[in-house]
């Protein structure tokens, strides 16, 4: 049977094409065909066939849908499991079938193993990927659900043609590029690697003043269109051009060529290796064995602190050179005590930033984000490093998904699920011989005559058993103390601690006694900050947030953390920021439950807290000066809480944003209760801004949680609206409903009216981005009324503000109008981004009565008031609004003079309007 994606969705069976009955069932083939081989989830299916608003049955219609498939396929000769139902979800097996769009990777990924050694076969090979398309991917089935994944594919394909024709210059056929290159640099004017690709056809013939002429439209384009410049590589072929150097130099250079996405220059994430590398030869002999075609996925386990990460990112770096396109690596934190291994949406989101991918094109989800990554990466030599993974799920979205592309995981499970499902190959790291573990720790030492006692050092090396880990520390004693390597192995073979000599067969048991060796030869502060950050959460720490935990001032903390660094007890990533190893902190945690009281504990704990709470409102303050009051007064932060200076807030919560989340995670105790929930308000607006939507949504929830241990009802209900409102971001509608009815409920019996107005409002908008502009209505009347009750002249102004839109959506302008104007008088002149949300709507109501000198004015207030808010979205949307009326007035000129900053505004923040304006910006100059 033959699948085809790549234009219309078609299956064909013995030269028939097998008809497919409806638009539902030919969403969910191709849902389950752009995740062939994997379980695609009954909500994500759902999510494809019903954009917003499924209906109450949408799960068994789905069920009968996919019922309804197997039978279509079976029919005309599929295998009957070619469906499989697994729990909560369906998946499509490609086993014995043919797929055009795992074809067209499989061919580009031999082209590109290919190319170097034989281009002519390499374009053959793309010329046969690229003629399996037969238009627009899924053509014909629009909606938001397969929107990205139409984007991904597209991605690809262009990224493959611009790989044939660069092969094609490398062969010196530059009269044929040409002139094929210039036609789609016009599909593509904004896709500054076909341009390079052109000026070098160009310049190959002897065109230079032509190839110069590209270049100047490009930047005339990009200039008028986009408000940006040309990148640095579009720049360098033309500074290559002015200089007349041979031709060849403005071809492009795959080693830094932007990639898919608008990056200058590839990603390169690889953290530094260490300097004194020992042993692994057969470990690194195996990880040679990925850069054979066949193999491309390996996975390395082993027991923690045997070496796994140092080995993969050594091999990395060594083999680097091979992946022109760029090196991913990210930690998962599968195994980080006391933490939340990290979401795969995140890890996604990272790497399509390491891309240059803006944030407003990064999609929700990870179903959108995973196909969005794929398309990128897919036909470029690329080497991903997953590190300290937790299962299989946490590493099958972050698989690239292309032949071309390298992947080293690495876990202490064996991830057998990996090895079954997607065919990685395992290697288990086992523990050092004792010649590696020599070569390991002489190697540290260095060649110091101190230390040269090759009998004392075989001591060392069979009570560390091989362990990596315990070798390191030990060389770090030694190196510290300047003590005889003797000494220091006297010190280590004298521990009296009970359980230093067990070690049942496991060889971390031993590392306590290497652990204890450093460890008491601390000082007795630099022991008592160990012992404390092992409570942290966490993952690293800042320095103030140290100083919290030990309750000493920074300065002093900065002093015990460099003795701790030096001890190698502690790492330091970066600048003031400080790192346990997930052994050392499970040492440090049993430290701290050994030799501190329980008071002790939560003391620390909450100046912790404390300093994590009062730094994040000091950072909200900052991000929004207008916000209103918490609903909870703060407190004193506890005696020896250190505050932090924030004066970037955006970065600081970027971050501490994991550390706020694991904070919130572990504040279950009733006596810090309103502390932790008051976290959660103060990291809410940089949640949401920076669109870490799932985050803002586990902290409400962990909040939320924790409201029940408070008195005051407010809580839960404030709670239960901010978590509707992550809801309600993520797509979760029927969820983001219930909470906003709880939190009415909530608010109605503790008979405040002024927070009955804000979940009034709060669905008002709730329906109206649903285009449900009756309810939508009917809910801001309902604000208004709730908002009159309790007086406050705010939520009035924002109600009349709620019902004048509604009014202006439903076609009634003129009543639009007198609402937006009476929201405007009780408004805050200080308020400035509810005046320009007031301003706005007066001009769509203006505009709409063709009073466009009156909009005109209105916009311009609004764009005012919406630049001093720092409110970049709403300054994108009034001048487009502004560009709208200019348009309607006769003034093409005016709407695209406004469009243009509105389209850079808006193109880094949400993608689908900015898509959307682009088409009028082109539209307006025909």
């Amino acid at each position: 049977m033959d699948f085809r994606l790549l234009g219309p969705i078609e299956v064909w069976a013995a030269g028939n094409r097998v008809p497919l009955h409806g638009a539902r069932q030919e969403r969910i083939l191709a849902a389950l065909l752009l995740d062939a081989d994997r379980p695609v989830s009954i909500p994500r299916l759902v999510d494809i066939v019903w954009d917003e608003g499924p209906p109450a049955t949408a799960r068994r219609q789905v069920q009968d849908v996919v019922s309804r498939l197997r039978s279509v396929l079976t029919a005309a000769g599929a295998p009957a499991d070619t469906i499989r139902a697994a729990r909560e979800a369906y998946q499509l097996t490609l086993t014995g079938h043919r797929y055009d769009e795992r074809s067209f990777g499989e061919l580009a990924a031999r082209a590109e193993d290919l190319g170097a050694r034989d281009p002519e076969g390499a374009v053959a090979l793309l010329d046969e990927a690229l003629a399996l398309w037969r238009g627009v991917p899924l053509a014909g089935l629009e909606g938001a659900g397969l929107r990205d994944a139409v984007t991904a594919l597209n991605a690809r394909r262009l990224a493959v043609a611009e790989r044939r024709w660069e092969l094609e210059l490398q062969l010196g056929r530059h009269e044929h590029a040409a002139e094929e290159l210039s036609s789609l640099l016009s599909a593509h004017p904004y896709r500054e690697r076909i341009a390079i690709l052109l000026m070098a056809a160009l310049a190959g013939q002897g065109r230079r003043a032509e190839a110069l002429s590209v270049y100047h439209q490009v930047r005339r384009t990009l200039s008028e269109e986009l408000g940006v410049e040309p990148g640095p590589e579009l720049q360098a072929a033309h500074r290559a051009l002015l200089r007349g150097d041979r031709a060849e130099s403005a071809e492009p250079d795959r080693r830094t060529a932007a990639p898919a996405g608008g990056r200058s220059g590839p990603p390169a994430q690889l953290p530094a290796g260490v300097p004194s590398f020992a042993g692994r030869a057969d470990a690194l002999a195996w990880l040679d064995g990925l850069l054979r075609p066949d193999q491309r996925v390996g996975a390395v386990s082993g027991t923690a602190g045997v070496g796994k990460t140092t080995l993969a990112v050594h091999w990395a770096h060594r083999v680097s050179d091979q992946f022109p396109d760029g090196t991913l690596y990210v930690n998962l934190r599968g195994f980080d005590p006391g933490g939340r291994p990290l979401d795969p949406a995140d890890a996604v989101r990272d790497f399509l930033e390491a891309f240059g991918i803006p944030a407003g094109r990064i999609p929700q989800g990870l179903d959108a984000r995973a196909a969005q990554y794929r398309g990128l990466i897919q036909g470029r030599r690329m080497l991903v490093v997953l590190d300290n993974a937790r299962d299989a799920d946490q590493v099958r979205p972050l698989l690239p998904g292309t032949h071309t592309a390298v992947v080293v995981v690495t876990s202490r499970n064996r991830l057998t699920g990996l090895v079954v499902a997607d065919g990685a190959r395992p290697f288990h790291l086992d523990l050092m011989s004792p010649t590696e573990s020599y070569d390991l720790l002489t190697g540290r030492l260095g060649p110091d005559p101190l230390w040269c006692e090759p009998e004392v050092a075989q001591r060392i090396v069979t009570v560390c058993t091989g362990l990596p880990l315990a070798l390191a520390i030990v060389a770090a004693r030694a190196q510290q103390t300047g003590f005889p390597l003797a000494a220091v192995a006297a010190e280590l073979g004298g521990t009296s601690r009970p359980l230093d000599a067990l070690d049942g067969g496991d060889a971390t048991t031993r590392l306590r006694a290497v652990l204890s060796l450093s460890y008491r030869a601390l000082t007795p502060a630099a022991a008592r900050l160990f012992r404390l950050l092992g409570l942290h959460p966490g993952g690293t720490v800042g320095l103030p947030a140290a100083a919290s935990l030990a309750g000493v001032p920074s300065p002093v903390a900065r002093d015990l953390l460099t003795e701790l660094t030096r001890a190698s007890l502690l790492a330091e990533p970066d600048p003031r920021r400080y790192a346990l190893h997930d052994l050392l902190r499970a040492y440090a945690t049993e430290l701290a439950c050994d030799e501190e009281t329980p008071s002790a504990r939560k003391a620390a704990f909450t100046r912790l807290l404390d300093h994590y709470l009062h730094t994040a409102i000091e950072a909200d303050r900052q991000l929004s000066p207008s916000r209103k009051p918490c609903a909870i007064p703060f407190g004193e932060p506890a005696p020896g809480t250190t505050v932090g200076q924030v004066d970037d807030p955006v970065s600081w919560f970027t971050v501490e944003r994991s550390n706020l989340l694991a904070v919130l995670d572990g504040a279950g105790d009733s006596d810090v209760a309103k502390q932790a929930w008051q976290l959660a308000w103060a990291a809410d607006s940089a949640l949401e801004r920076q669109g870490h939507w799932s985050d803002l949504a586990h902290a409400w929830r962990l909040a939320l949680s924790i409201a029940t241990a408070l008195p005051d009802l407010r809580g839960q209900a404030f709670a239960q609206r901010r978590l509707a409102q992550a809801c309600t971001l993520l797509g979760r509608d029927a969820e983001a409903d219930a909470h906003l009815g709880q939190a009415l409920r909530l608010y109605e019996d503790a008979a405040d009216h002024a927070g009955q107005a804000i979940v009034h409002h709060s669905l008002s908008c709730v329906y109206e981005q649903r285009d449900d502009y009756k309810r939508a209505l009917h809910h801001a009347e309902h604000a208004l009324s709730c908002a009159l009750s309790s007086g406050d002249e705010s939520q009035q102004a924002l109600a009349l503000n709620a019902i004048g839109w509604c009014h202006a959506q439903l076609g009634q302008h003129a009543e639009a109008l007198a609402h937006c104007q009476r929201a405007l008088l009780l408004l805050d002149p200080n308020d400035h981004r509810a005046q320009a949300d007031t301003w706005d709507s007066i001009g769509f109501a203006c505009h709409h009565l063709d009073r466009h000198d009156e909009a005109v004015h209105a916009y311009q207030q609004a764009l005012t008031l919406a630049r001093q808010a720092g409110a970049r979205h709403l300054e994108g949307t009034v001048l487009t609004h502004l560009g709208d009326t200019h348009l309607a007035a006769g003034d093409p000129t005016a709407a695209r003079a406004v469009w243009k900053p509105a389209l850079d505004i808006l193109a880094s923040i949400d993608a689908t309007v900015a898509d959307q304006l682009r088409d009028r910006l082109g539209r307006a100059r025909l």
